[in-house]
């Protein structure tokens, strides 16, 4: 990359936030304005409403969202999926990623700026109470410097307490959409010795959410999220990105009154892009693994544009392509690829959706048994059933044989066999099947799991009979 931006003599092939010694350097952004900053407020408050209501949104009595690890069910949108349905939960997870690598080659790290839980509660929320007490950048810095006294140990004090409730809240519904909001409800309003697990895990989720915002910060972004990292091999030439418009801003000098500056370009260096930017780099070293696309820099950029009379966009929305060859391409072959590979999943998405049974069976004749001899020629042989319920609705359902019509199931307590909802039920039943129509010594038998009249799901297992011989 060195060689595309030739103009700049301090070329940083280190990251901002470390120093020469590798000790941490803090950072303080200067407080952002502008039309892209408000656009980002809008959506901020739109993301977060859904994040913090969406434990409370229940699709036909199901969660919106529920990622339960702990029981191994899923929800989404309502949907119930369990450990049988894992072929679908993991296509559904490739399908996600391909579609992130896509929407990445084609726009870069528009997620990270603007809909990454992180930034939104970093930015959107942490930073507005630091910049509401302590105030912008300077006063920031003068207060880090201050020796502890009753201002600045009030100013603190102050902060980090709101921060705590702060990441309590995150806590608790980060911890809603694993367990349920119910569960949650339930852990709060007990005493912690009636859940020790549950109160250490509200405990645990609420301090890693203070450490991250209050301390870790933007290191969340660099050098933990691998998705920061992986942009590194997703962008190309052709990605959307913010980028600084190096041909027009070349070479970059200070503005003085009345000076002709035919010589220079429109950059006047006033490194207000630098100081705006959440992670402190200079955007017009070119796309950088620190940059989240949170467009600060533009706004600020404009903003100085517009004051000395210069067109707007300097830094914008552009690719590399687009500013050094003027050329405007989104549909490349790697997108094209890419685009047919998450088609192609999609489709198998939506046929595995729509075909999955509304029932779990599994049938297994039961150990160490043989077949048996029963009255008027007929063998039989003893299963054990597993049904789970997929569904939220209560069922009951019966079993019959679909490939031999003489051939009898009786189920052991009762024909019908009572399902609840996102339950399972085990049972025992045999069947009976006239000799005369075995072929062998082990047949191959269809089961039937109706519901009334309606079949919904069917389930192969082996007949075991006597040998024959010819």
């Amino acid at each position: 990359m060195k060689e595309l931006y030739e103009y700049d003599e301090e070329y940083r092939d280190s990251i901002a936030t470390v120093d020469a010694q590798g000790k941490r350097v803090w950072i303080y952004p200067k407080k952002p304005k502008g039309k892209f900053f408000n656009a980002r407020k809008i959506v901020s408050v739109i993301l977060l409403t859904i994040l913090f209501a969406g434990p409370f949104i229940k699709i036909n009595g199901q969660p919106f969202l529920m990622m339960n690890i702990f029981e191994r069910k899923f929800v989404i949108l309502g949907t119930v999926f369990w450990p049988q349905d894992f072929f679908i939960f993991a296509l559904g997870l490739i399908t996600f990623f391909v579609f992130i690598i896509l929407f990445t080659v084609v726009f870069g790290r528009v997620w990270c700026g603007w809909a990454c839980p992180q930034t939104l509660f970093m930015e959107m929320v942490f930073r507005r109470i630091e910049y509401w007490i302590e105030g912008d950048a300077n006063q920031q810095r003068k207060l880090a410097k201050m020796p502890w006294n009753g201002e600045k140990i009030r100013k603190r004090l102050l902060k980090h307490s709101i921060f705590v409730v702060i990441a309590v809240l995150i806590g608790h519904t980060a911890m809603a959409y694993l367990i349920g909001i119910e569960k949650v409800q339930e852990i709060v309003s007990q005493p912690p010795s009636e859940n020790l697990a549950g109160f250490f895990g509200l405990i645990a989720f609420s301090a890693v959410f203070y450490g991250v915002f209050a301390y870790l910060r933007e290191q969340a972004c660099i050098a933990i999220c691998p998705y920061g990292r992986l942009q590194g091999v997703l962008l190309v030439r052709d990605s959307m990105a913010v980028m600084y418009d190096w041909i027009r801003g070349e070479p970059r000098g200070k503005m003085k009154k009345s000076e002709v500056q035919a010589d220079k370009g429109d950059c006047i260096d006033c490194k207000l892009c630098v100081h705006v930017c959440p992670t402190g780099i200079d955007i017009r070293n070119g796309t950088q693994l620190e940059c989240v696309n949170c467009t600060a820099c533009i706004d600020v950029c404009d903003d100085v544009m517009t004051k000395i009379d210069k067109p707007t966009g300097l830094i914008r929305i552009a690719s590399h392509s687009a500013i050094a060859d003027g050329k405007k391409r989104i549909f490349t072959p790697r997108v094209a690829g890419y685009t047919g590979v998450l088609v192609a999943l999609i489709v198998l998405l939506t046929i595995f959706v729509s075909s999955r049974s509304d029932i779990q069976a599994t049938i297994l004749r039961t150990p160490g048994m043989l077949y048996q001899k029963v009255e008027n020629d007929q063998i039989q042989n003893v299963y054990s059933i597993q049904l789970i319920n997929k569904t939220i609705d209560d069922m009951n359902v019966h079993l019959r044989l679909i490939d031999h019509e003489s051939g009898v199931i009786e189920v052991v307590g009762g024909n019908e066999i009572k399902l609840l909802s996102s339950g399972k039920a085990d049972a025992v039943f045999t069947v009976r099947l006239p000799e005369s129509e075995m072929e062998g010594n082990k047949n191959s038998i269809t089961v039937g799991i109706f519901q009334g009249d309606d079949l919904i799901d069917k389930v192969k297992t082996n007949f075991l009979g006597p040998i024959k011989f010819k």
